[in-house]
């Protein structure tokens, strides 16, 4: 059985092994060597994710079976000061996907932010990125594009994706 918890480690080693496992699959048709090392560098290193969890109020849960982690996710309340919960991160270990390990997080998630009263969810997914579908199936809706530059002469390329709650 499936059950969700807070990350407690402040090195991330289940975030950053889950990340370096799923990345090269989920973006590897998508994205150069060199930007996917530069994303995992900018965005998994253990100072930019406790920079994340720190000062910018990411919260961490983590989806268990028994002692095993088998995916994570990432949140943010407020968003961009709007009554919205930003979905930052979301992965599940390739062997655990398709059991429903995505929408469990998302469905905590949305409890959560039900709880502080937000209106809804949010989050971005690469246009490439066949998790749209699986977005898509659970509520969520295209509502714009956009595109990020996250330096190094790199950018992100999105669908910014919606669910009311």
């Amino acid at each position: 059985m499936i059950h969700i918890e807070k990350n407690t480690d402040d090195n991330f080693a289940a975030i950053r092994a889950i990340a370096k496992e799923v990345w090269p699959v989920a973006y590897g048709a998508i994205l150069s060597e060199a930007q996917l090392d530069y994303m995992m560098d900018m965005m998994y290193s253990i100072p930019a994710l406790q920079l994340q969890a720190g000062d910018k109020k990411h919260r961490f849960i983590l989806a268990k079976e028994e002692d095993r982690i088998l995916g994570f996710a990432a949140f943010e309340f407020n968003y961009a000061k709007k009554p919205k919960t930003k979905i930052h991160k979301i992965y599940i270990l390739t062997t655990a996907q398709g059991k429903g390990i995505g929408k469990q997080l998302i469905d905590f998630i949305a409890n959560e932010a039900k709880q502080r009263h937000q209106k809804g969810l949010i989050l971005n997914v690469n246009k490439n990125n066949k998790a749209i579908r699986f977005y898509e199936s659970i509520g969520f809706s295209i509502s714009f594009e956009e595109v990020i530059d996250i330096g190094n002469g790199y950018v992100m390329d999105d669908y910014v994706m919606e669910k009311s709650i």
